[in-house]
């Protein structure tokens, strides 16, 4: 077994009325795992770090222009039995304004901006559903002991 890592998570939040809203996308009809909902995802590509992938997807799947990004201090993880491996993804975040339109990508079928608990319901994995509670109690100061790091993007 050889352990990889050659994909990104994403999350996109806004502030709406001092509440949180998390952007989940629907996995389009000819997507592998169509019709789950989910975040913003994507594949490494060989010249990339992993922040500038998630970056690059968000702007390819959303079409928005992100300048701050956080590192969620998380890995999210699954086996993949097709070359026994098990994958290690990083999990990034980004705050934008409320009034910013998306422009989802072919991979997409829909969108919709959801509070915590309904992002949980409808998030298919543990680990997502955990970067969500996450990224929740890092924005609103409910601890004061998480620490994500700001990546500026150029």
């Amino acid at each position: 077994m050889k352990i990889i890592s050659n994909l990104v998570e994403a999350h996109i939040v806004r502030k709406v009325n001092n509440n949180l809203e998390f952007l989940l996308l629907k996995r389009a009809n000819h997507e592998t795992y169509a019709g789950i909902w989910q975040m913003v995802t994507g594949s490494i590509n060989e010249d990339e770090t992993a922040y500038e992938t998630a970056a690059r997807e968000i702007k390819e799947e959303t079409g928005l222009s992100i300048k701050k990004l956080w590192v969620v201090p998380r890995i999210n993880s699954f086996y993949y039995p097709k070359n026994d491996s098990v994958c290690l993804v990083p999990v990034f975040a980004t705050l934008i304004d409320e009034n910013l339109d998306i422009n989802i990508s072919a991979e997409h079928s829909e969108f919709m901006w959801v509070k915590k608990n309904e992002a949980i319901t409808m998030l298919a994995w543990d680990g997502q559903r955990k970067s969500v509670e996450l990224i929740e109690e890092y924005l609103t100061n409910k601890s004061s002991a998480i620490h994500f790091n700001e990546i500026e993007l150029k």
